[in-house]
């Protein structure tokens, strides 16, 4: 099961690793291996890009960081590939995001002068800018019956899967409640009626995929190489600033 329909697909930028995924997802079909194991393996992509950041290893560091979004994405296509959906997988990829994602920007914090609260701030931003992204997203797959493990509302423990412990889904949602809560009330607090809204058009989803956590691995990749390393984290903080013109946009246009 796609995401979305295909009348209702859009170009997603943060998506690029999709083919490749595909790809690495279908020579898993027939195989033992599960979409945990390859959430696992993302992690462990993730775990090698920072080192590789710290010593120095720019080129290795961004080929591990691409790495990293396009095993993000395998999962999902395992998952459906094996028609097996799971919360614990659901909730299991977005707690390891968020912890990766803060490790990336300390680890460029680390190597560089910047000061630690725009560190800070960059992975609030961060984190603020892939919020909208999946709240929009998720919003327009609820309107087209697409994929459903994702959900507008995260407010109650969904009821596992067949093939998934209940304990297991209990606790990954604890966490992703605690890890993700105050994003997802910032977002909702922002725009609270974006899902009874318009339909958003192609071109302003395109536009928000910038927020995506593939395009944004891949902005700190190209940063890296191109000797910009002090500059990715004041980028972040600045480029916030479209978190509020997106929403503006949404609410002008398609309210």
């Amino acid at each position: 099961m796609s995401k979305l329909p295909k009348e209702h697909k859009f170009i997603d930028l943060s998506d690029y690793g999709r083919p490749i995924a595909k790809v690495i997802a279908n020579s898993l079909k027939n195989t033992s291996f599960t979409p945990i194991h390859v959430t696992i393996g993302f992690i462990i992509s993730g775990f090698i890009a920072i080192y590789a950041i710290i010593e120095g290893y720019y080129w290795i560091a961004a080929c591990f960081l691409i790495f990293k979004s396009i095993l993000d994405a395998a999962d999902g296509e395992l998952a459906r590939l094996k028609q097996k959906p799971s919360y614990t997988g659901r909730y299991l990829d977005s707690v390891a995001d968020i912890i990766l994602n803060a490790l990336f920007l300390i680890s460029i914090w680390y190597i560089t002068n910047t000061p630690f609260w725009i560190c800070l701030l960059a992975f609030l931003g961060l984190q603020l800018q892939g919020t909208l992204y999946n709240y929009y997203y998720v919003i327009l797959r609820a309107k087209f019956n697409g994929d459903t493990t994702s959900r507008v509302f995260e407010h109650k423990t969904p009821i596992a899967l067949k093939g998934e412990k209940q304990k297991h889904v209990n606790i990954l949602f604890a966490l992703y409640k605690i890890l993700y809560g105050t994003f997802d009330k910032t977002i909702y607090t922002l725009d609270c009626n974006a899902s009874s809204g318009k339909v958003f058009p192609n071109w302003f989803m395109t536009s928000i995929s910038t927020f995506g956590l593939g395009f944004q691995l891949l902005i700190i990749s190209a940063m890296l190489v191109l000797g910009l390393k002090s500059m990715i984290l004041p980028f972040f903080f600045v480029y916030t600033v479209m978190v509020f013109v997106f929403i503006g946009i949404r609410k002008v246009f398609y309210q």
